[in-house]
């Protein structure tokens, strides 16, 4: 059974190794979340201090799922945001390694994610993924609204152009 836990800054400054091994693998699987082929664990650490550095300004929340004490897969929710928009989050970098894939670990990270976010006030989260990618398909699964699609937002990491979809959920 995993566990799905929020880490606290400290938490996630020790899980740097783990967070970027997920995060590399992810890149070179193909997943559009930011980063460039080629792009190894070293290449992810200074981005997960940035994390964690957010996590410790509470302005980022960051869950991880562990499957026999091994981070496997990871989500963040933006709590930070401008003061005329206090009850939104933005949905940020769910990842799975993809050797712990088909075990409902998106769901099980998105839904801590949601509720998470609910308990600190949020109702609205947002959300933008890579058009087609198995993620959409997540994402509609699990009740998010699709707003429509913007071409060539981004770049796939092995190049090229990537249209993104953007979503939102209103939460209970």
């Amino acid at each position: 059974m995993p566990d799905i836990r929020t880490l606290s800054a400290e938490e996630a400054r020790a899980a740097i190794p783990a967070l970027s091994e997920v995060l590399a693998d992810c890149v070179a699987g193909g997943a559009s979340v930011g980063f460039m082929q080629p792009y190894g664990p070293e290449d992810a650490a200074s981005y997960w201090c940035d994390v964690a550095d957010a996590v410790a300004a509470s302005g980022s929340l960051l869950l991880v799922a562990e499957l026999g004490g091994r981070i496997v897969g990871t989500v963040q929710v933006g709590a930070a945001q401008m003061p005329n928009q206090p009850h939104r989050g933005d949905l940020k970098k769910l990842l799975v390694h993809r050797s712990a894939r088909g075990r409902g670990l998106a769901r099980l990270l998105m839904e801590a994610a949601e509720h998470e976010a609910a308990k600190r006030g949020k109702t609205l989260l947002v959300l933008d993924t890579a058009t087609g990618s198995d993620a959409e398909a997540i994402y509609a699964r699990l009740g998010w609204q699709r707003v429509g699609v913007i071409p060539d937002y981004a770049l796939w990491p092995q190049g090229g152009f990537c249209d993104t979809t953007l979503f939102f959920k209103r939460l209970a």
